[in-house]
């Protein structure tokens, strides 16, 4: 590393202050175990409400999705994710997440070139990967006659 190499880092260590990773740990942990209790408490009101366990299994991610929806559409789940951390990427809220937010950042450019052409721009990837694998393990589970 040269002197100059040495000056810049210590330089960036001054001025970015380190993270209360313990605090972040406890916050994400909280909120991430909220948002699960919560959809735990949807399963439980389905369930009084007389809904079948397929219907559960339905409708609560679906309320997940559409609060989260909402919440980032009118700004509240950024402000919670940026306390929460880790603990908003809970699977469902944090892909629903995934999907408005650019959809909202590209709004202005219009449907078409702006929300479609960007509205998977980041949960595009985890789709295409999480297709490619359950691609590659039914391929396995069947030459393995695991199925």
């Amino acid at each position: 590393m040269s002197t100059t190499d040495k000056e810049y880092s210590k330089m960036a260590d001054r001025a970015s202050p380190n993270s209360p990773k313990l605090m972040n740990g406890i916050k994400a942990f909280i909120i991430g175990g909220g948002i699960c209790t919560f959809g735990q408490f949807l399963n439980f009101i389905y369930g009084k409400l007389g809904l079948n366990q397929d219907e559960i299994k339905a409708m609560t991610p679906i309320t997940l999705i559409l609060i989260t929806a909402i919440l980032t559409g009118i700004g509240v789940f950024d402000k919670i994710a940026k306390h929460a951390g880790a603990g908003t990427i809970v699977p469902i809220t944090g892909f629903a997440n995934s999907v408005v937010s650019p959809a909202l950042e590209f709004k202005a450019e219009g449907y078409v070139m702006g929300v479609g052409a960007n509205l998977f721009k980041i949960a595009g990837p985890v789709i295409a990967y999480g297709t490619f694998a359950a691609v590659i393990y039914g391929a396995i589970c069947y030459i393995f006659k695991l199925y």
